[in-house]
């Protein structure tokens, strides 16, 4: 009886010892908030700064998107494209001489990630996850003037 009260005491003190880690955390991103913008349905979208899978460090180094009156103006207009709390906003950035290109923005607007990876927190949104412009690899330098 001694022996399994030691034992157990040893596993007590090894397991206070131990760093707490949660047994669902996921990766590390960061929530803070770069900008936001409300929709014509009244939701208040957050663009996260993220990391390299999503939000504002994934996509102003991959697709080259830079301010956030790129991605703001897509989502101050109306949905066009919803599955669940996935959802697409649609935008054209128009450059002087005529060119144009197309802004889709992508939002989770749920508490986790469509893959369950991300957790925004209690009463929070994942919000942008990417943005990009449509038909090439990377957005022109001009959309970000």
């Amino acid at each position: 009886m001694k022996m399994i009260k030691a034992a157990s005491a040893a596993i007590a003190a090894a397991a206070l010892l131990a760093p707490a880690s949660p047994a669902s955390a996921g990766p590390y991103w960061n929530k803070t908030v770069k900008c936001k913008e409300t929709d014509p349905d009244g939701l208040v979208i957050p663009t996260r700064r993220g990391n390299g899978d999503l939000g504002w460090n994934h996509f102003s180094g991959k697709h080259n998107i830079r301010k956030c009156a790129v991605v703001n103006a897509a989502l101050r207009g109306n949905v066009d494209k919803k599955n669940g709390p996935r959802r697409e906003y649609w935008g054209y950035a128009i450059a002087n001489g005529g060119r144009q290109v197309k802004i889709v923005v992508v939002v989770q607007y749920a508490r986790r990630s469509a893959d369950g990876e991300y957790d925004a927190g209690r009463g929070q949104k994942i919000g942008v996850v990417t943005a990009y412009c449509k038909g090439v690899r990377k957005c022109p330098d001009w959309v970000n003037v």
